[in-house]
């Protein structure tokens, strides 16, 4: 049974609750500090795709799918707060009446404001390497911000949902394990299978999006494109990991506690 895990997702959104009651600011700061990390991702992600890129090989998504797991470690040994896990974190406590609706709602907002600031800062640190100014390194992300501007929007609404599903499972099955090793292995498996199935993650789309911007190479993306993808692909995330997550596991959970009670 998940139930021991679902008791460390509880203290874990506990924790992040008495962090942002005792300073707004500093909540707001490890909601930044999140995005940045998902930002290197990002980066080497594409850095290393780029390779194989250049070479039209089939190769090029597969590995960057796997250097993209980097992020995950990040957010989970590192600290920070992303919306994306917070949107399973506050909806299980929320349902199991250990945090209020209200208290989940502003932790979500702030959370995502702070993932959008982050992604902004990191592009600008990004843009001021140089490292992305030749064309040679940077045509496979151009090309995948601009292709994910242009996808419809229900199917950004779906690939968000099922993203942060396996996202969210991503930092949930390791509290299952036992070992360092197992539970590193499980999350870049799980941030490898939604990176290759082309689903979409809101904040990673985010920090792909702003280094876009910054390189303003032949207007890429647009802002009316960037919104066009993160709204439904956002709101998507949030029914992957509210409803998905947070309420499956809270319902199909629900008689053993009762039970345990």
């Amino acid at each position: 049974m998940e139930t021991n895990a679902l008791e460390q997702v509880e203290k874990l959104a506990l924790k992040k609750l008495t962090i942002f009651e005792k300073s707004y600011f500093i909540y707001f700061l490890r909601s930044i500090l999140a995005s940045m990390f998902i930002g290197f991702g990002v980066i080497v992600a594409f850095k290393t795709g780029n390779f194989f890129y250049l070479e039209n090989s089939p190769l090029a998504y597969p590995m960057a799918a796997v250097t993209f797991g980097a992020a995950i470690i990040l957010i989970s040994y590192g600290g920070g707060d992303l919306f994306t896990g917070n949107t399973f974190y506050f909806s299980y406590s929320a349902l199991k009446k250990k945090i209020h609706w209200k208290k989940a709602g502003q932790l979500w907002i702030f959370s995502y404001g702070g993932n959008i600031v982050g992604a902004a800062f990191f592009a600008l640190l990004i843009f001021a390497t140089g490292l992305f100014a030749d064309p040679k390194v940077n045509g496979m992300l151009l090309d995948v911000a601009m292709n994910k501007t242009q996808i419809p929007t229900s199917e950004l609404f779906f690939r968000g949902i099922l993203c942060n599903w396996l996202v969210c499972l991503a930092f949930f099955v390791p509290l299952t394990l036992k070992g360092d090793g197992p539970k590193l292995f499980t999350m870049m498996l799980f941030v490898f299978c939604f990176f290759i199935s082309g689903y979409e993650h809101s904040i990673a789309n985010m920090c792909t999006f702003a280094v876009s911007l910054v390189l303003n190479v032949d207007n890429s993306v647009t802002f009316s494109g960037i919104i066009h993808n993160l709204i439904p692909v956002t709101i998507g995330n949030f029914i992957g990991g509210g409803i998905f997550m947070g309420w499956m596991y809270y319902y199909v959970n629900k008689p053993f506690t009762e039970e345990a009670n």
